[in-house]
């Protein structure tokens, strides 16, 4: 099973949205399911076979969630980011500005889901593999 320093040393190779999708691949090889980032704090609560469950911190202060869910204004977060021309805290706080209290990433089915305060699916994404 995975341990939260070697989620620690696979997430700090990430420097931009585009090398995101190595990183999922490589915590998908240490055993992991899938994701949930809170957006609000930057805390992770990852999820592995048989229950096993590690939760992180809050990696930064508090950010306020808009409560209007704008899937329009995320789609364009999200695409500046995979170009590389957003670091990563801008990313989250442009994305709490566009409503996602947290994302999803599972890695069987290899999607990043946003979803609002509410709950609602707001973008899925696909994560393309590295082989």
């Amino acid at each position: 099973m995975f341990t939260e320093q070697q989620l620690k040393e696979a997430h700090g190779k990430v420097k931009t949205g585009a090398d995101f999708p190595k990183y999922v691949n490589e915590i998908k090889q240490l055993g992991l399911l899938r994701y949930e980032f809170w957006v609000d704090n930057g805390r992770v609560i990852y999820y592995g076979d048989n229950g096993h469950k590690v939760k992180s911190d809050p990696k930064y202060p508090q950010i306020q969630i808009a409560e209007n869910a704008s899937p329009a204004q995320l789609q364009h977060t999200i695409t500046i980011h995979q170009q590389g021309l957003t670091d990563f805290f801008t990313f989250c706080k442009e994305a709490a500005a566009a409503g996602v209290e947290k994302w999803v990433i599972d890695t069987q089915k290899m999607l990043c889901i946003y979803y609002d305060s509410a709950g609602n699916e707001m973008i899925a994404e696909p994560i393309p593999q590295i082989i």
